[in-house]
């Protein structure tokens, strides 16, 4: 089982730690809002990660794969949330100012998981790499994966959050804060593009 977590971490490194929808989304609320706030989406995210990663490996894979279609409502669902948070943080003020700024919480994460169509591709991916031929047993090893994947992906978002929060401390001043935001917004933007690709 060990040998298994390790050639795990391997294959996810590049994937986890590259910039996607989950990378950008706390790296911008990281910086708009620094690491401890992002702690409830943190937790919907993962939670999310682990529960869907473990129903694909359970069998839920097969079913994305009879309805070709639920992957695309997927896909366009969650680009336009990508947009939607793109837009918020768009908005959003300096930091600690702007009375509409708030921090993401617990069901955006789960949102953001939920509706990442690449998610879904990466855990498919994942558990026909490590899962097809073990002669462990199958829940077993479906949830071991599940749980390296998602403290692998956790890891990564704490340091893309942390990027954030320290990018952020040389943009303190509103104008600056308010450039911050739009960069980190079109960058968001940019993902809900790329989502649909």
């Amino acid at each position: 089982m060990l040998e298994l977590a390790i050639a795990l971490i391997v294959f996810l490194f590049p994937l986890a730690y590259s910039p996607g929808p989950g990378n950008m989304f706390f790296a911008a609320n990281g910086a708009r809002f620094g690491l401890k706030a992002t702690f409830p989406a943190n937790a919907g995210y993962h939670l999310a990660t682990w529960s869907v990663t473990a129903a694909i490996g359970l069998g839920f894979a097969a079913i994305l794969e009879a309805q070709p279609g639920f992957f695309t409502v997927i896909k366009w669902a969650g680009s336009a949330y990508v947009l939607y948070l793109a837009y918020r943080l768009y908005r959003a003020g300096a930091a600690g100012g702007g009375e509409d700024a708030r921090p993401a919480g617990f069901m955006d994460g789960v949102i953001l998981l939920l509706l990442n169509p690449k998610a879904y591709v990466i855990i498919a991916l994942m558990f026909s790499q490590f899962l097809a031929g073990r002669e462990t047993d199958h829940l077993v090893a479906v949830l071991l994966i599940a749980t390296v994947f998602t403290l692998n992906n956790f890891v990564a978002f704490i340091v893309w959050t942390l990027a954030g929060d320290r990018i952020a401390l040389h943009f303190r001043d509103p104008g600056q804060a308010r450039r911050l935001n739009a960069i980190f917004a079109f960058t968001l933007a940019a993902v809900a593009i790329w989502m649909l690709l």
